[in-house]
C-alpha cells in the first residue's frame, strides 16, 4: 500500500475502466469488448503519445509536467478531489516522523469549539476515520459510532450494522471513498483497518479496489439515536487546520423532521458538559460514562494503539 507504482497505475486504471467511449465523444466499435477506455485513447484525449501514457500507468516516469497532468484530469474526467488525489500519488508530501506517543493530544481550544457548537453532534475524526473527540449531544445519543476510540469504517461494515442499516450500500461506498481521500497510504492504522475489512468483506475489498473519491463533503446518513430509533440526519465535513486529514463532521436535521426532534432532545439531555478526547477528559466538567445496553457485553480494557487511539470494539 505503498505510493509506489502500484497505487498510481491502479487509479489511472481505474479511472479508464469507469468511463465509456461515448462519455468522451468517441464512437463505440462493433464487438468492443475493453470495459473502459483503452490507454491509446486516453493518451489520444490528454494529447500525449501512448508510450508516455503507458510510462504514467506503469510509474515510470514521476515528473510529468502540469500541463500534462492537466491533460490527464481533463482525458479521464477528474473532479477536483481525483485530480488532488493523482498528485499526492504521483509527487507524495513530506512527511514529518511519526512521533513514538501518537499526534499528541488534542487542542483544548478544539474541545471547547465542539462543546460550544450545542445544536447537534459534532465528532472529531483522524485520517482513518478513528473518533478521537466528540461534544455532549454525540455523547447522549449512545450511538456506538460516535464513541471516542470507535471507527466508522470498521463500524459500518459490522455484519450487525451491514444487516441493518436501511440504505446501507450508499452510506458504506461513500465512506470507502472518503477513507481513500484522507488516509496516508503508509499509515499502519490505515493497513490494519484495510487489511481487515479487506479479508472479511467482499463488498469492502470491491469498493477499495475501484479508487472512488468523494465528491462532497456533506450528505445524508440514517443513525440510530437512544429514544428514537433510525433516523435521517444531514452531515458536513469541514477540515480541522494545521492537522491534515482530520475533519470535525457535524451532524443535523431538516426542519420539522423526526431527526430534528431526535437532535433537539439530545442537546437538552446532554446540557452543559465538555467535549470528550481519547483520554477521556472534557474541556471542561465530567464526561459522563454511558450504561452499555441491556445484554451488551462490555469488553474489557484494552491497549492503546501507538497513536492513542483505542481499537474498534467490533473488530474481532
Amino acid at each position: 500500500m505503498s505510493n509506489g507504482p502500484a497505487p498510481i497505475g491502479d487509479f489511472l486504471r481505474s479511472r479508464r475502466d469507469a468511463l465509456q467511449p461515448e462519455d468522451v465523444g468517441l464512437v463505440r466499435e462493433a464487438g468492443r469488448r475493453v470495459p473502459g477506455l483503452r490507454r491509446e485513447e486516453v493518451a489520444a484525449l490528454a494529447g500525449i503519445s501512448p508510450e508516455y501514457y503507458l510510462r504514467l500507468e506503469q510509474g515510470r516516469d514521476h515528473q510529468p509536467s502540469q500541463q500534462v497532468l492537466s491533460a490527464l484530469a481533463r482525458a479521464l474526467r477528474l473532479d477536483e478531489n481525483q485530480g488532488r488525489y493523482l498528485l499526492r500519488l504521483l509527487f507524495p508530501p513530506l512527511r514529518p516522523q511519526r512521533p513514538a506517543g501518537g499526534p499528541g493530544p488534542v487542542d483544548p481550544d478544539l474541545l471547547a469549539a465542539m462543546d460550544g457548537l450545542s445544536h447537534g453532534p459534532v465528532v472529531l475524526l483522524d485520517p482513518n476515520k478513528d473518533v478521537i473527540a466528540v461534544n455532549a449531544a454525540a455523547r447522549a445519543a449512545q450511538h456506538d459510532a460516535w464513541r471516542c476510540g470507535s471507527n466508522l469504517v470498521l463500524h459500518t461494515f459490522a455484519p450487525e450494522v451491514k444487516l441493518t442499516l436501511p440504505g446501507w450500500a450508499a452510506h458504506a461506498r461513500g465512506l470507502v471513498a472518503a477513507l481513500r481521500l484522507t488516509a496516508d497510504l503508509d499509515d499502519p492504522r490505515l493497513q490494519e483497518v484495510v487489511g481487515t475489512l479487506s479479508v472479511r468483506d467482499p463488498d469492502f475489498r470491491t469498493w477499495w479496489a475501484s479508487h472512488e473519491l468523494p465528491s462532497s463533503a456533506s450528505g445524508r446518513v440514517p443513525c440510530p439515536v437512544r429514544g428514537w430509533g433510525t433516523v435521517e440526519l444531514r452531515w458536513q465535513d469541514l477540515a480541522v487546520p494545521h492537522r491534515p486529514g482530520h475533519l470535525l463532521r457535524f451532524f443535523h436535521a431538516d426542519a420539522g423532521s423526526a431527526g430534528e426532534a431526535a437532535l433537539r432532545a439530545l442537546t437538552a439531555e446532554a446540557g452543559p458538559g465538555g467535549a470528550t478526547s481519547p483520554a477521556g477528559n472534557p474541556s471542561e466538567g465530567t464526561a459522563p460514562r454511558s450504561a452499555p445496553a441491556p445484554g451488551r457485553r462490555v469488553p474489557a480494557a484494552r491497549r492503546p494503539l501507538p497513536h492513542a487511539v483505542a481499537r474498534d470494539p467490533l473488530r474481532r
